[in-house]
């Protein structure tokens, strides 16, 4: 059987101040009043059925995360104690899938993509799926055209071709500089790292343990559970945070030695920081992309505007700035300033403790 697992439990300190520890970013309806995490569930109708879709998150967010997806399973949604990167959310996700459907193949997605058309990548994952199948012990990641040189992302080198839009993994370069950048984009073998996964859950098993024992070892009990259908809450609780905190990519998708890559033809917007918000609102006549119910923009261009309630944002004569209101934080920087925003939110927990987190 198919089984689709949605990783959604980072705070999201790029779309500070809206995103906050109680308030991560997947729940923030910022675009077209729905949030990513009800976005990413419906572009798998079709695709996967709602019982074989489970979502991993913080245990913080666990009921909220119900309350806006009815029609998944209540224990579909896994809470983990603590963050811990994606390779402990992912063989946590592998170990939960495996004990019930040990011959699984599971794709992995993220809950802070914007992709359309929604039929080409449902077109892309059942290929992609099909191809995991026909190679049960390869691990496959998806790539995307890069339309500009964007420093933020990593990047992915395509070798042989084994299919249609289908390549062996050559290499993963991590966030380049600018220069680099360009040339990747100017050049046919590299693509974005989309962060997305397909493969049996068989291949993650070897991988994970191979590259991961001490992680896998101390998963089984959870598998062990899974299996039974039995609630592994309290063994996840004193488990979790020891396991290793690093990310899948380096983890496992750097070092394995069979990795795929299918190219997702698709537009593909990471909303993990506000200029994002310029590809999914439609701006107004000066490139403004606003997103408040009350606002006057006078002589400002190539904005992006936010407010969380009726609170009015008035700007004058600010070109290429974000502009976001909260309940009680204000932010304004440059747009070029967007990546920096994890320094800024650290400065404020230095100075403010947890008050504006």
């Amino acid at each position: 059987m198919r089984y689709a697992v949605i990783m959604a439990g980072g705070a999201g300190k790029r779309l500070w101040p809206l995103s906050r520890q109680n308030r991560p970013k997947q729940l923030l309806k910022i675009v077209g009043g729905r949030s990513l995490m009800e976005i990413a569930v419906q572009r798998l109708d079709g695709l996967f059925e709602p019982e074989h879709i489970y979502v991993v998150t913080n245990a913080e967010y666990a009921d909220r995360v119900a309350e806006v997806l009815p029609d998944l399973p209540r224990e579909n949604i896994i809470g983990e104690p603590e963050g811990r990167d994606t390779a402990a959310a992912i063989a946590l996700a592998a170990a939960v899938v495996g004990g019930k459907d040990p011959g699984a193949t599971m794709a992995v997605f993220t809950a802070d993509h914007v992709i359309r058309p929604v039929d080409c990548f449902c077109n892309t994952i059942d290929g992609a799926m099909d191809l995991a199948e026909a190679n049960p012990e390869a691990l496959l990641t998806l790539g995307v055209r890069p339309v500009w040189p964007h420093t933020g992302l990593g990047y992915i080198e395509a070798g042989e071709g084994v299919g249609e839009d289908a390549f062996r993994v050559n290499c993963f370069v991590e966030k380049p500089d600018h220069a680099t950048a360009r040339q990747y984009v100017e050049d046919d073998s590299h693509y974005w790292n989309s962060g997305m996964f397909i493969w049996t859950v068989k291949a993650i098993d070897q991988a994970v343990g191979s590259l991961l024992p001490d992680t896998f070892a101390k998963l089984e009990a959870v598998r062990e559970a899974a299996a039974e259908g039995e609630c592994f809450t309290s063994t996840l609780r004193d488990v979790y945070p020891t396991l290793e905190k690093i990310s899948i990519d380096y983890a496992v998708m750097e070092k394995a030695a069979n990795v795929m890559m299918v190219v997702l033809n698709c537009e593909w917007i990471d909303m993990g920081s506000w200029p994002a918000l310029e590809s999914v609102v439609e701006p107004d006549t000066q490139g403004n992309a606003i997103v408040a119910q009350n606002h006057i923009l006078m002589d400002s261009f190539r904005n992006v505007i936010v407010s969380s309630d009726e609170h009015l944002l008035a700007v004058l004569g600010v070109d290429d700035c974000i502009v976001i209101h909260s309940e009680d934080a204000t932010l304004v920087c440059r747009r070029d300033d967007s990546q920096r925003l994890k320094e800024l939110v650290a400065a404020v927990g230095k100075h403010y403790g947890q008050t504006y987190l």
